[in-house]
């Protein structure tokens, strides 16, 4: 139990100051109500199918400098400052203050949702969003209780999203005039200044982050499924945006968690979510017919998409918004979701990489500690035309696939992730979905099909004990055969014209990886989580070492 309810907070609160003295606040309205407020106040327009067609302005992804964390005696030695910016406590509550000022007179509209499919380790959230359209997206991603859990529901934390808001960085202690502030003490979180919808269930992650590890439950950035009518046969995939955690659990031959985040306890895994945020730019029916499908199913949240101005038909192909075009969608859209969002210790864990260097084979058998360590450096590349500037691949290292969410030191998770590694007995595999036969601009993409078949017959069981070679630069164990994929796919440096330019590449490559991760803190700044079972052995890396 927690130790004072937000409604207990409220009471207390000076007058002026209080989120429940707001008019005209809806709650916990459905789809079709939050679908007419949001078209009436011009939010956005309605397309194809019954969609919201929506516009972010100029926020098209989220702002992660522009996220803080308040810093209290209780808990400042446990954050990883290093990654999350420190906003004092009278900082945060000149803000609330602020925020709650500049509402009086504008509708607000509230959810009553849950973070986490395990009851043992759900969050109840409420979200207070000044737009309607931020409703929807956020009771589609979310969990939606049912009408008698909502008749007494009590928040353990609130969200308040002000797009309209404007933070003054001198009064407020922030960045800029976009903030995301979080307070440990208060449970609560402020979001101003940003359309982007994506902050709001980012923050409930930021929170899932902080909270689980203190139950000894390891939070994942990643998808997961688990086998038809066997929860106990489930897989976990890591990986950054643009590596196909999405599309890839996603498996019409597979039953579907979750497709973004996800915890992993002592009896399991669980999905936090109730919904999914897919990308859209090139999507088709061909490749993923059951998120294509969303986009066409009422109330769907499209985001930043181009379409046609007579028809609205949905432009696929239309990245002058931005590349970071999404969908938003609740997860009984995909056909073969699961309906408790619950499954079994994972027998996979892979790690979804989009190597634009082209020298990593397309599957890898990892040990344990390989495990941990490329989980510690959450390895991916840009690539040109993504971002100013880039003209070749760069790496980017992203520590456990989610640098931006983490509010904890990574070796705390990358521990807990050793362990359970260790304890379960789980496979651990890393697979490249970027490019094959040169770098990006010469080589050409990882077919799907490949990938497809890759993952089939690691998830069978038929990689586990097959003839491998170890690859001499990044000591991966790469089988020497995979059914459904070309030989030459599994030999990196033979795809390649000049096998010199191969050996330079790689070199590039694992000496970035090194210096990455001996930029990582390496021991938890104390313990945060049960201690292991006795029984349980920790993999030599288990602390990122």
């Amino acid at each position: 139990m927690l130790d004072q309810t937000m409604e207990d907070r409220e009471q207390t609160a000076p007058a002026g100051t209080r989120i429940g003295e707001l008019a005209g606040t809806t709650r916990n309205l459905p789809e079709p109500a939050l679908m007419e407020i949001a078209l009436a106040a011009g939010e956005g327009r309605l397309g194809q199918g019954g969609v919201l067609l929506v516009e972010t302005g100029r926020f098209t992804g989220r702002s992660p400098k522009d996220k803080h964390i308040v810093r209290r005696d209780g808990s400042a030695g446990d954050v990883w400052w290093e990654a999350n910016a420190a906003m004092t406590a009278e900082a945060f509550a000149r803000l609330r203050a602020d925020m709650i000022a500049h509402l009086r007179g504008r509708s607000l509209h509230r959810q009553d949702l849950w973070a986490g499919a395990d009851p043992a380790h759900r969050i109840a959230v409420r979200a207070l969003t000044e737009r309607a359209w931020h409703a929807l997206f956020i009771r589609h991603l979310l969990i939606r209780p049912p009408a008698a859990a909502l008749a007494g529901f009590v928040p353990d934390w609130t969200v308040l999203n002000v797009p309209s808001f404007r933070a003054d960085p001198a009064r407020h202690g922030c960045r800029s005039e976009t903030v995301i502030a979080i307070d440990f003490d208060t449970r609560e979180v402020l979001i101003g200044g940003t359309d982007y919808a994506g902050e709001t269930k980012k923050a409930v992650f930021t929170v899932f982050n902080w909270l689980m590890p203190e139950r000894g439950v390891l939070p994942m950035h990643g998808s997961a499924n688990h086998a038809p009518g066997d929860p106990s046969d489930a897989a976990v995939f890591f990986g950054l945006s643009g590596t196909g955690k999405t599309t890839l659990s996603a498996d019409p031959a597979r039953v579907l968690l979750g497709d973004d985040e996800h915890g992993w306890t002592d009896e399991g895994i669980f999905n936090v979510e109730g919904g999914c945020y897919a990308k859209t730019l090139h999507l088709s029916p061909e490749a993923e017919p059951a998120i294509f499908a969303t986009t066409r199913r009422f109330a769907t949240v499209i985001e930043n998409m181009g379409w046609d101005a007579q028809t609205r038909a949905l432009d696929f192909a239309d990245a002058s918004r931005t590349e970071n075009t999404r969908c938003a969608y609740p997860l009984e859209a995909i056909p073969n979701a699961s309906p408790t969002g619950r499954a079994g210790h994972p027998r996979h864990v892979v790690m979804l990489t989009c190597d634009a260097f082209g020298v990593l084979p397309p599957v890898a058998q990892l040990s344990p500690a390989q495990a941990v360590y490329h989980y510690l450096s959450g390895f991916t590349a840009k690539v040109a035309g993504t971002e100013r500037g880039i003209s070749e691949p760069e790496p980017t290292f992203s520590p456990c696939f989610g640098a931006p969410f983490l509010p904890r030191p990574p070796a705390v998770y990358g521990r807990l992730l050793g362990e359970r590694i260790a304890r379960h007995g789980a496979r651990c595999w890393l697979v490249n979905t970027g490019w094959t036969g040169g770098p990006y601009g010469v080589g050409r993409r990882m077919p799907i099909a490949a990938t497809r078949a890759v993952l089939s017959a690691l998830l069978s069981g038929l990689l586990d004990e097959a003839p491998s070679r170890i690859d001499p630069v990044f000591g991966l164990r790469v089988p020497l055969a995979v059914p459904g994929v070309d030989p030459g796919l599994l030999d990196p440096r033979a795809g390649w014209a000049d096998p010199a330019a191969y050996d330079a590449q790689a070199a590039r490559l694992s000496a970035c990886s090194g210096r990455t991760s001996a930029a990582l803190p390496t021991r938890c700044p104390r313990p945060c989580a049960r201690p292991a079972r006795p029984e349980a052995s920790r993999p030599a890396a288990a602390d990122g070492g």
